[in-house]
């Protein structure tokens, strides 16, 4: 089984901050393991979890009082750069092993290869809105598989409970979708169904549902701008934006990282803005919750789409796999077939 591609040249959120104190974690990215730890001045780092002696997991180490990284099996100790030396051989040469950068935002952890520069970090914040917060969760399939999943919203009534649109009104939608050569863009109009979370996002009873979202590749993210209106057009008080970053840790798992922004139009309602924070970040949080607990059922779906019957609201996913192929895994030319990508394979095998 042949290693997924290498992706440290886009900064990825890969650990919440508040997570990551006096002990080293370990995380994955596309297949690969990482130590993260904090220097003597509190600042995070990364290095391969394998020491360059006999590969054990620095991640099962020790931070020491002067911020080294000491690895747990013979103690060879590392500094956030990767300079190594052994305690026991101090005339030993080559003890280095690779280190990566670390960002801190936005309450996340960012990690990139050394050599990305800061001018690479992912434009997601949108202006004017306020930060609700952000969460994680552990999708069980393969990247291309729980990307697929957030490029339609036919599944709306049968996945989900809260937004959007109920059965009876499946066959009432108003869709758009957008190829470009860097992204997509798609465009959901809809009623919005009862719920309980309605009177806390300032909606009413028959307002109508839109979900208009673009998706790109450098890393993969999804921000989606999610608003309602009367039946007569009336903007409604609240707009609810969610950018979730689609992290792949192994070829069989997928990590979604999701930051919560909202927009209040009306001034006046100011004082309700913590209540109605707090319900766009819950609700955020068990849409996604609902898809978690469905993709184990789809995790098998090939990366291929041979002899499935695609309709319209799948034309994104068509796409999603040329700019997979070429702008995140640099594949290269996506007219002829890609040498094959190794993250579905390893999915199905």
């Amino acid at each position: 089984m042949e290693p997924m591609p290498d992706v440290t040249r886009f900064f990825h959120p890969v650990l919440s901050a508040r997570k990551l104190r006096d002990k080293p974690v370990r995380v994955e990215l596309a297949g690969r393991s990482y130590a993260l730890f904090r220097d003597a001045q509190g600042r995070p780092a990364a290095l391969a979890d394998a020491c360059p002696h006999r590969l054990a997991p620095l991640s099962a180490g020790r931070v020491t009082r002067e911020g080294q990284l000491e690895c747990p099996y013979h103690g060879w100790l590392f500094d956030a750069d990767g300079r190594g030396r052994s305690p026991s051989q101090p005339d030993l040469k080559k003890c280095d092993t690779r280190s990566f950068q670390v960002v801190e935002r936005f309450g996340y952890l960012w990690l990139s290869a050394r050599d990305t520069p800061l001018s690479a970090f992912p434009d997601f914040v949108p202006q004017g809105y306020d930060f609700n917060g952000a969460f994680s969760m552990l999708f069980r399939a393969p990247l291309h598989v729980a990307l697929d999943n957030f490029s339609e919203d036919e599944h709306t009534p049968f996945v989900h409970t809260r937004l959007g649109w109920n059965r009876a009104q499946a066959k009432d939608i108003q869709y758009e979708a957008h190829n470009f050569e860097d992204r997509t863009e798609v465009l959901y109009r809809a009623p919005q169904r009862p719920s309980y979370l309605i009177p806390l996002l300032l909606l009413r009873n028959g307002d109508l549902f839109q979900n208009h979202w673009v998706t790109r590749f450098d890393p993969v993210r999804t921000d989606y701008t999610i608003t309602w209106t009367s039946p007569t057009g009336e903007q409604r008080p609240f707009t609810n934006r969610a950018v979730i970053f689609f992290v792949p840790e192994t070829a069989h798992t997928t990590r979604l990282h999701t930051f919560s922004f909202g927009l209040l139009h009306d001034k006046r309602l100011r004082p309700l803005l913590p209540v109605v924070r707090r319900a766009s970040l819950a609700m955020s949080w068990y849409e996604i919750r609902d898809d978690a607990r469905f993709i184990p059922l789809v995790a098998h779906t090939p990366y291929s789409m041979k002899g499935m019957r695609l309709g319209k609201y799948d034309k994104p996913l068509i796409h999603h796999r040329k700019l997979l192929e070429r702008i995140y895994f640099a594949q290269g030319d996506t007219s002829a077939p890609p040498t094959p990508l190794k993250v579905p394979e390893a999915a199905n095998g």
